[in-house]
């Protein structure tokens, strides 16, 4: 039986939100650009153009022109005008259009359905894209360790765990939205020990308990993509001093076992020098 196709999770980052969720993301306005490692898609909406509309109009105006001699010679040649009109108004709409999404800053459409997580809080955009940056250190490091581990599931294991953490990020906006509302209330009016204001002591305790318990699994999940990181780099390293330490004792080894040293080689030719001098003024005295 043939594997099942892999799940893709789509990540796009915009000025205002993230977007996390199994299901390719769209343009609310505005280009991006889609990059794909493994399973991960990342959108990253592309820079306006900065052309202002007079400019796309000059340039819609300067194409009008060309494509009216090239309808015209088109006709000359036998096609007939309306063809040649009819296809040079759906160019000047396409360019047209495209030449509108570029000038425009770009924006990711807000999906709808429970498995796609949107941020928007700046405390939990921060934490996950940190986390996806720290993904990208990960998967620097398996080509180096590609007889260690297998690639396949680790890109899986590395999408679930960012699509767990956007989960309980987007948990952990809503936490915070629900306790700032209860911060507002203060009961000054209340009596004291009254029953609305026991019921809101206790509401803001559990939702205290709820908000430590998500922040500890929030935790868990970037402590753990920070140590695959850390110790896939540390083995990394390591293997490199290894084939560094190699190679210094197989250099240390030729040298040793080599013809003599250049430090060598000036003491010998003193030596045998000295030798020569010795023996050649005996040889004199005997003379």
């Amino acid at each position: 039986m043939a594997a099942p196709p892999a799940r893709h999770l789509h990540i796009g980052v915009d000025a205002e939100k993230i977007v996390v969720g199994p299901r390719p993301l769209r343009m609310r306005g505005g280009r991006a650009t889609r990059r794909r490692q493994g399973t991960v898609v990342e959108v990253v909406p592309v820079p306006p153009s900065g052309r202002t509309r007079e400019d796309r109009t000059k340039l819609l105006a300067q194409l009008g022109v060309v494509l009216l001699v090239l309808g015209i010679v088109l006709n000359a040649l036998g096609l007939v005008w309306w063809q040649a009109a009819a296809g040079a108004v759906a160019v000047l709409v396409l360019v047209g259009w495209q030449q509108e999404q570029a000038a425009r800053v770009g924006v990711l459409a807000v999906p709808h359905g429970q498995d796609q997580h949107v941020l928007y809080a700046p405390e939990e955009r921060e934490a996950f894209q940190r986390a996806l940056a720290v993904s990208h250190r990960v998967r620097r490091t398996w080509p180096a360790l590609e007889h260690m581990i297998d690639p396949v599931d680790a890109d899986h294991s590395l999408a679930r765990a960012l699509d767990d953490l956007a989960a309980l990020m987007v948990r952990r906006q809503e936490i915070r939205g629900l306790r700032a509302d209860l911060s507002d209330v203060t009961g000054k009016d209340l009596p004291p020990g009254s029953p609305a204001l026991v019921a809101l002591d206790a509401q803001r305790a559990r939702l205290d308990e709820v908000w430590s318990d998500s922040g500890a699994a929030a935790n868990r999940i970037l402590n753990s993509i920070n140590t695959l990181a850390l110790a896939g780099e540390s083995l990394i390293r390591e293997q490199r001093i290894g084939q560094t330490a190699k190679a210094a004792e197989l250099a240390i080894t030729r040298l040793l076992t080599g013809p003599a040293r250049p430090g060598e080689a000036g003491p010998e030719l003193a030596e045998r020098t000295a030798a020569v001098i010795t023996a050649y003024r005996e040889l004199a005295a005997w003379l």
